[in-house]
């Protein structure tokens, strides 16, 4: 059984509708206060790239989250991408029987 409560959103998707716009921030000003090269955010905004651990860390400190929130939102975006491309494969397993 799955319960799914709402569509898997993209790191990218998140930091760009959640920080950027509303606080009026480019993705490369973003870039130069976390020290990493501006084209990472851009790709991370556009949705091209994931956030790693080290970005995710250094978003949680900038933004006053935690590298959690980034990672979650990365592996909820990976798992609903595998189990899409996969789906038909997955489909075949079967479930294990348990003795009653």
């Amino acid at each position: 059984m799955s319960i799914r409560f709402a569509r898997p959103v993209h790191p990218g998707e998140f930091l760009r509708e959640e920080y950027l716009v509303p606080l009026g921030i480019s993705a490369g000003a973003l870039a130069r206060e976390l020290r990493v090269p501006r084209t990472r955010i851009e790709r991370i905004v556009k949705e091209e790239i994931g956030v790693t651990p080290d970005t995710a860390l250094r978003l949680a400190k900038f933004f006053d989250t935690t590298p959690e929130l980034w990672m979650n939102f990365q592996t909820a975006w990976e798992l609903a991408a595998e189990a899409s491309a996969k789906k038909e494969e997955i489909g075949q397993i079967r479930v294990m029987e348990r003795a009653a």
